[in-house]
């Protein structure tokens, strides 16, 4: 299997998944930088797609990774985004991060903040963009948390 029949399986394994809730989406794949990524548009049962902390969202994720794996696709790292959620959901983080560094500049103490690793790297991306602050995390599993810190002299 090459890239191109990779997106052809992933659109058409997505598509038929989404019959089972009775939807007849047609859904975007593309491959960028060795990762399929996949838009579903929104529909009337995005919620239900999406599910309780996205938790249904990342569960399909993972069966159409597990899928492309298991049929030797040459990419099988998925990101799969619902009705935007995602992009909706970093947008979120990014404008509490910012008022995070905010906070750490005027204080100068460290903020301690409990985010899954998905939120975690957004914050990572966005405090790069500055040169006087710091982020890294710490701890394992659910018990990791990211530290926004002031560089020091």
């Amino acid at each position: 299997m090459d890239k191109i029949e990779t997106i052809k399986f992933a659109k058409q394994y997505l598509e038929d998944l989404l019959t089972f809730f009775d939807l007849n989406l047609d859904v975007d794949v593309k491959i960028e930088d060795d990762i399929v990524v996949v838009a579903v548009p929104h529909s009337d049962r995005s919620s239900i797609l999406i599910g309780r902390n996205a938790e249904t969202l990342r569960s399909i994720q993972y069966l159409l990774s597990a899928t492309l794996n298991n049929a030797g696709a040459p990419v099988s790292r998925v990101n799969l985004d619902i009705a935007d959620y995602k992009k909706q959901h970093a947008e979120k983080i990014i404008e509490k991060a910012r008022g995070w560094i905010e906070e750490v500049r005027r204080t100068g103490e460290s903020k301690i903040v409990n985010l899954n690793a998905a939120d975690r790297w957004t914050v990572h991306h966005l405090a790069s963009e500055y040169s006087d602050i710091e982020t890294h995390s710490e701890g394992e599993g659910r018990d990791r948390q990211l530290i926004i810190s002031q560089k020091s002299s």
